[in-house]
């Protein structure tokens, strides 16, 4: 049984059967987040869930909506990491780094570009799944934006590391070695779409309401 069939621009496309087992992964994910939150009460659980769940559907329907994509992949979107970093944000680093690896499936389920499995993981479930980070500031002061950025730092880094590994032979077309090639073109998109979500996250108006977001979120 076949998972993906290799296409004539040497990169992977899905069978039937690879698309059934992402979405099996993706399913088993989200069952170990719920035994790994641990949540006491069973309304609190369900909270945890629906507000979860939430924040992943605004994030990939986001992911559609690209103010500007780069021609080799990489796409400034309307604020789709900010709301995997929320999950983070409410729930602390379990929750945050289990749904942003859900998140990944999901991608890689919609949208799928492989040329091999390393660079799968990488690209779809270890940089996504970064996005998780910003529960390491959960209970934190400013805590909302701090997360936010050791988020987005963590999906670059990511980024970063598959382009150099698996997308640096195009640094050449630029005179560039694959490093810095890499941490121009994925900081192109990456940070200025976190430029434009920091700016509208610290408006005074929006903070109040997302804290308020947070409390319906996490209310015993």
């Amino acid at each position: 049984m076949s998972l993906a069939t290799l296409t004539e621009d040497g990169s992977y496309a899905l069978t039937g059967a690879g698309y059934t087992v992402l979405v099996l992964a993706m399913i088993a994910v989200l069952l170990i987040a719920c035994f790994v939150t641990k949540a006491d009460q069973k309304t609190k659980g369900t909270r945890r869930l629906v507000f979860s769940a939430m924040a992943m559907a605004l994030a990939f329907v986001t992911s559609f909506i690209k103010l500007f994509h780069l021609p080799m992949g990489g796409s400034i979107t309307l604020f789709s990491m900010f709301f995997i970093t929320l999950i983070g944000y409410w729930y602390g680093l379990g929750s945050g780094l289990l749904c942003g690896v859900a998140y990944g499936i999901l991608q890689l389920v919609a949208d799928p570009y492989i040329i091999s499995i390393p660079q799968m993981l990488t690209d779809y479930i270890f940089a996504f799944g970064a996005l998780g980070l910003s529960g390491v500031f959960h209970n934190a002061r400013h805590g909302l934006v701090k997360g936010y950025i050791l988020g987005v730092l963590g999906r670059y880094f990511f980024a970063v590391l598959s382009g150099v590994i698996f997308f640096g032979v195009y640094a050449a077309d630029y005179n560039m070695s694959p490093l810095p090639y890499s941490l121009a073109y994925n900081g192109i998109y990456i940070f200025t779409e976190a430029v434009i979500t920091i700016i509208i996250i610290c408006i005074p108006a929006v903070s109040k309401a997302l804290a308020k977001v947070k409390a319906l979120a996490t209310q015993e």
